[in-house]
């Protein structure tokens, strides 16, 4: 595109109007009807906005000021709001959340699958807005990002941060003595660790320099019984200064259970050890997802919204409507936490997951729980389906982010199983998936269920027919 075309200049400042939400939680804004994505905007806001990004189609603006307020817009309950990156719409009442992401799904449907008369189901809210995660990550660094009231505070440390990092930085970690998304009893494990760790004087790790000893600090927290793990990830092992630690904790809070130590001496800035260390209690913890009792261990995949989780897979075992003579296939099915409910329900599932040691945990998940009839296929998605000999009667499929590969829903076609349940977490990626099959497979039922108040994230349940 010539630079005369483009209707805004690079830098420029200029005055929105905010008409809806992006799938990413940024507000969109239309100027000669090109789009321009600011974040932290929410509909109705007029909005001072300076250029930061343009492209052909597009533009992304930086927030300057908010000249006049939409009616939606509400005070953020998290002082930590504006500069953290864990939630994005805690500046919306928990009902616009919920409307504004059944918008999102419905806008996806119709501009990527053509699909504008579809009817989508009230969305399953949570119970809970607030403390609902079972399981935060906060990491530890040698440099404090401090907010702007604390700027001339000469007292605060700048040499130590336990906390979240700052969006759009890999080494700005903001110092988090509460965060809301987790319970009061995790915030005051948070808040001990701290303390301890700054009285004792032991060392954080450095983002940049990598230099130093704790990395994170992972805290887990059944929804079934209340039991808390304590994940201390290190960059080295030192188990003396550690046990001690782990002692206090033990002695502090009933409610722990278990103290590991993950030690990552990589330089990937991950929260998984090559190697892990029981400091105090047991290796794992207990959760519960309907009557099937699960192992979770410090490195366990588990969804982090129990109770949601239940009220997603029990909508999964409603779509799949199972009688027990069918030949079931779950792709991408990590460890095997649905193949187990749908194997409670079918004749047989195969499981179906890329990464070996996910499919490991998968095979002992199944055996623990007694399910003979589930077995599980590690290895490139496409050449294990294709190496099947059998078809399914019904598929179930929930694939990461970037939805599946359009070799995979070609080959779908060709297997035409007389159903398809999709979850999916990314509305934009499902809808292009949905618009390969829409013409041999009738869209019957979509089902938002809201896994993660706070933010932009919507998990939806798709049930599909052959025609």
């Amino acid at each position: 595109m010539n630079e005369q075309k483009y209707p805004v200049k690079r830098g420029g400042e200029y005055e929105l109007k905010i008409e809806k939400l992006a799938f990413g939680g940024a507000g969109i804004a239309r100027l000669d009807n090109y789009v321009i994505f600011v974040k932290g905007a929410i509909p109705g806001d007029c909005v001072s906005v300076r250029i930061q990004k343009r492209k052909s189609t597009y533009a992304e603006a930086r927030l300057l000021s908010i000249v006049k307020a939409s009616e939606h817009r509400i005070k953020a309950p998290c002082p930590y709001f504006e500069w953290c990156g864990g939630c994005t719409w805690q500046n919306l009442s928990y009902e616009n959340q919920l409307k504004f992401k059944v918008d999102i799904i419905a806008e996806s449907f119709e501009h990527l699958a053509g699909l504008g008369d579809i009817v989508i189901q009230p969305i399953i809210a949570s119970d809970k807005p607030f403390a609902y995660r079972n399981k935060m990550e906060f990491s530890f660094s040698d440099r404090r990002w401090l907010l702007p009231d604390e700027l001339n505070e000469e007292q605060i440390g700048r040499d130590f941060a336990l906390g979240l990092h700052v969006p759009g930085t890999f080494d700005k970690i903001l110092q988090i003595d509460k965060c809301l998304l987790q319970s009061d009893a995790a915030n005051q494990v948070l808040l001990f660790v701290k303390e301890y760790v700054i009285k004792n004087k032991i060392q954080p790790y450095g983002i940049r320099s990598h230099q130093g000893f704790l990395r994170f600090l992972v805290i887990r927290e059944s929804s079934y019984d209340g039991s808390i793990m304590v994940n201390l990830v290190t960059a080295y092992e030192d188990t003396k200064i550690l046990k001690r630690l782990a002692h206090e904790l033990l002695n502090n809070f009933p409610k722990i259970k278990s103290v590991v130590n993950n030690i990552n001496s990589r330089l990937a800035q991950i929260a998984v050890g090559e190697k892990e260390i029981v400091l105090a209690g047991d290796s794992t913890i207990q959760e519960k997802l309907g009557r099937h009792v699960f192992n979770i261990s410090a490195n366990s995949f588990f969804q982090t919204n129990t109770k949601q989780a239940e009220q997603l897979y029990n909508t999964v075992l409603e779509f799949t409507d199972l009688r027990g003579t069918e030949n079931v296939w779950d792709l991408y099915c990590g460890t095997g936490t649905i193949t187990i409910l749908l194997a409670d329900k079918a004749k047989e599932v195969t499981g179906f997951e890329l990464a070996e040691s996910a499919v490991n945990d998968a095979r002992v998940n199944a055996e623990s729980h007694g399910f003979h009839n589930a077995k599980f296929i590690g290895g490139d998605l496409l050449y294990k389906l294709q190496e099947m000999n059998e078809k399914p009667d019904v598929l179930v499929t929930d694939p990461p982010r970037s939805g599946m590969h359009t070799k995979v829903v070609e080959y779908i076609r060709i297997l035409r199983p007389a159903k398809i349940v999709y979850i999916s977490c990314n509305p934009t990626t499902l809808a292009r998936d949905v618009a390969i099959l829409k013409d041999i497979y009738d869209i019957e039922m979509i089902q938002p269920v809201d896994m993660f108040p706070q933010t932009y994230h919507i998990e939806t349940i798709v049930k599909m027919k052959l025609k």
